[in-house]
């Protein structure tokens, strides 16, 4: 066990974990934050997906001792149920979410995109949720709701 200082949401916090341990468990058991998910345990799926330091990253294969010293962003960190985040509040208006177990990927995967690329064209969104997967079939939606939120922040 090691003592790591990691940043999450703007708190830091000193946790005792094993180096290797994947950030996706102690952002869920120490942390006690739920929007990233497990889901496939291999960085295939995108369920797990924070932002370290301006990039999507999957927490489920990344070693929580990697993450020390840099800045880490959660889907709690990105708005509240009374305040919204835009990107979040875009999903809600364009009803993106079905049974929402992939929404955490996908918006944390559009909020890097939107910050490295305000005005993504469709197919660019489209490239940069490839690797998130969704069974519901809400694409359509989730594409829109991203285009929604690139002309709101505008």
């Amino acid at each position: 066990m090691s003592t790591i200082a990691l940043s999450v949401n703007g708190q830091t916090k000193e946790v005792d974990v094993d180096p290797d341990t994947p950030l996706l468990y102690v952002l869920r058991d120490e942390f006690e934050l739920r929007g990233p998910r497990f889901g496939c345990g291999l960085g295939q799926c995108g369920a797990c997906t924070v932002i370290i330091d301006g990039g999507a990253v999957r927490s489920c294969v990344y070693p929580a001792s990697s993450a020390q010293g840099q800045k880490i962003t959660t889907l709690e960190g990105l708005g509240s149920t009374s305040k919204p985040h835009p990107l979040q509040q875009a999903f809600i208006d364009e009803q993106a979410v079905q049974c929402g177990y992939c929404i955490n990927g996908m918006i944390m995967t559009a909020k890097a995109l939107l910050d490295s690329n305000p005005h993504p064209t469709e197919d660019e969104i489209k490239s940069a949720l490839a690797a998130n997967l969704c069974r519901c079939g809400t694409h359509t939606r989730i594409v829109r709701a991203i285009q929604r939120a690139s002309k709101e922040t505008a």
